[in-house]
């Protein structure tokens, strides 16, 4: 019997795929659990029109990650802290402070853990703090911390 997985079944298949199993198991396990439905043309018309539509999603989601980075690229974070000689800072900078900072000053809200920072700023000055807003965007914020 073709049957659609609705959700991942170990060994047998993925949600979203379309397989060829044993009656029995179909009828017994996969329909009765609401692991799979039988693949009847409508089922799966409407599997495409699911997949359709996420590959949708993706694209629209992939074009917003590309304008926000131009936007934040143009832009520039501005910190103060406190500092002792030869420019480093009493603590650091970190991301979550300058997610803050960009919501506050800018009025964009990105999440702490997208910023690739790999330890915290630790003098004063410019750093370029990469941001990954999508798996195959990442844009690069300019974090500019002054003396209080």
């Amino acid at each position: 019997m073709k049957v659609i997985f609705l959700k991942d079944v170990k060994g047998k298949g993925k949600k979203g795929e379309v397989k060829n199993v044993a009656d029995g198991y179909a009828q017994n396990f996969l329909l009765k659990q609401g692991l799979a439905v039988e693949a009847t043309n409508a089922n799966v018309s409407t599997l495409d029109a699911k997949k359709r539509k996420e590959e949708k999603e993706a694209e629209q989601e992939l074009e917003n990650s590309k304008k926000l980075k131009e936007v934040l690229e143009a832009l520039t974070v501005n910190l103060k802290a406190k500092s002792g000689e030869g420019g480093r800072l009493f603590g650091s900078i970190t991301s979550k402070q300058i997610a803050e900072e960009l919501q506050k000053a800018h009025g964009f809200k990105v999440d702490k853990r997208k910023f690739e920072l790999h330890d915290a700023i630790r003098t004063l000055g410019h750093t370029n703090v990469p941001v990954k807003l999508h798996p195959q965007v990442t844009a690069t914020l300019k974090v500019h911390v002054t003396e209080q």
